[in-house]
Formats: structure tokens, sequence, C-alpha cells
């Protein structure tokens, strides 16, 4: 029931020959992702959905050192050649309203400025739906990674177009 396992599902039942691989780790942050990225990522690596920063906010990690890993991660995958799908996150409204302005335009920004396709928000349509979610109040659930895979799915097809297109 993972993501990347039913998107790819998604993705292949639409006629796209593609592989998806999930280099997540649970729990991980940007430092995490900025680590093992070099290693992570194999050659040969036409794209990468990058979705990291949920649990920077969650923890509170400064918003400037979480937007100095993306770009490193970004810059990193755009050496090698390979294409950046960034997908946002947002602030927990815990973190209260000073946090949320510094944490979540990084992705816009990011996206802008390195011309990468951008899923604006991951949980879209989850977030906010308890029955989509399991026990722990944060992650979605079976249904809950239902929803995000057909939330996605447009922009997942554009990004696989562009890269089976090597545009």
């Amino acid at each position: 029931d993972a993501f990347p396992a039913r998107l790819e599902k998604a993705l292949r039942d639409k006629g796209f020959d593609v592989a998806i691989s999930n280099a997540g780790v649970s729990g991980d942050t940007t430092s995490g992702g900025l680590a093992r990225i070099d290693w992570s990522v194999p050659d040969g690596t036409k794209g990468v959905i990058l979705e990291l920063g949920a649990n920077d906010a969650l923890r509170g990690i400064a918003p400037e050192e979480s937007r100095k890993n993306l770009v490193a991660i970004i810059e990193k995958l755009k050496a090698r050649g390979i294409r950046v799908l960034l997908v946002g996150m947002m602030a927990p409204p815990n973190m209260g309203d000073d946090y949320a302005a510094k944490f979540n335009p990084i992705y816009p920004e990011l996206a802008k400025t390195y011309g990468t396709e951008l899923y604006p928000f991951f949980l879209d349509g989850v977030v906010e739906n308890a029955k989509l979610k399991i026990e722990d109040g944060m992650h979605p659930n079976a249904d809950g990674i239902g929803v995000m895979v057909e939330r996605f799915m447009p922009v997942a097809e554009r990004f696989v177009q562009t890269l089976s297109a090597g545009g």
C-alpha cells in the first residue's frame, strides 16, 4: 500500500513504462536525504520525486536549514542530469504562523528557481480527513494513499512524459 508502489501501478495501468523505487526512510529529514542522495539514487535514474521536509517541520527544524538541504539535493540531482518533481509540504498548524510563513513558501520558490515540476502539498485531500489516516492522526492509511495517488496522477503523468521525451 506504499505510495511509490501504488503510483507505479497507477502509471503502468495508464500505459507508462516506469519503475519507481522507494528511496525514502521513515522519519527522514532533508538533512538525512541530503546525506544519502549520492548513493540512494542510482546512475541511470531519469527522474526523482523529491518529497522531503514534513519531518523537518514536525521537529521544528529551521526552515532556512530545510531550504538549504533541498537546494543541495536539487543541485546534486540536476548536476547528474536527473529531473526533479518537487513535492511540497506545509508546516503543521501547531508550529505557528511565523514558522509557516517561512516554511510553506520553500517549495513553490524552489520549483520556480530550478524550473522543476511542483506538486504543492503531498497530503492534499488527506490531512483534514481523519478517516484517511492511521491512528497516529498524521500518516495516511490505505484509503488515504489512494486519494493521494489519484490527486498526484496528473502531475506524475506530465513528469513521466517529460522524462520519456527527454525534454
